[in-house]
């Protein structure tokens, strides 16, 4: 009769019972800290949550699958930090849900894209990327430019984002749709991408 050691392996169910309860145990020793740890709960200094416009760039990001072929997290290896800059910490992405962390880099990286070109470079990039490089294999996305924003859900949108821990404001809520009004697709994606990774300086 098995016991013991044997008994565990010759004994798929209790094997998978012991599996789950270990990664289990793992799991939650190595993430609960985290949720205590000032560097990776809150903002770093000067961090502000996404505006009305920034906010509803950052959902069509998101809807066109960008994050696909764009990271948004610099490793701090030189290589990386002397051709994006700044490596990326925790607190700048406490107003990030989801986060766009990524590992994909089809295309570059695009923590700290913000400030880097000007919004007509954007525009045109996004239209026809090799009217600006030449040798782009990223698609063109035209239809940004002609899409007008709804206002409907950003009121609602912002609240709920308010109880996860985002200080928008009574006015900013309530100043939300005339934000919206009369801009494309196309100005919420550049004023998402503007903003990226501005909290930190980086290094050119």
């Amino acid at each position: 009769m098995a016991t013991g050691h044997e008994k565990i392996e010759t004994s798929v169910g209790l094997m998978v019972v012991l599996v789950i309860l270990v990664v289990s145990i793992g799991g939650i020793v190595e993430i609960v800290p985290l949720f205590f740890q000032r560097s990776t709960t809150e903002p770093v200094q000067g961090l502000k949550p996404y505006s009305a416009l920034q906010l509803t760039g950052r959902d069509l990001y998101i809807r066109e699958s960008c994050m696909a072929c764009h990271s948004q997290m610099i490793r701090p290896f030189r290589a990386e930090t002397e051709r994006y800059g700044h490596y990326s910490v925790a607190g700048e992405f406490v107003y990030d849900r989801p986060f766009q962390w990524g590992s994909k880099r089809t295309g570059p990286d695009l923590a700290r894209v913000g400030g880097r070109y000007s919004d007509e470079w954007h525009r045109i990039h996004l239209i026809n990327p090799r009217d600006v490089v030449p040798e782009s294999i990223m698609p063109g996305y035209p239809w940004l430019d002609k899409n007008m924003l709804g206002t409907g859900d950003i009121q609602k949108k912002m609240r709920v984002l308010r109880t996860l821990g985002h200080p928008y404001s009574d006015e900013q809520i309530e100043n939300a749709p005339k934000e919206l009004e009369g801009k494309t697709e196309m100005d919420a994606m550049i004023a998402y991408l503007q903003v990226l990774g501005t909290t930190i300086k980086t290094r050119r």
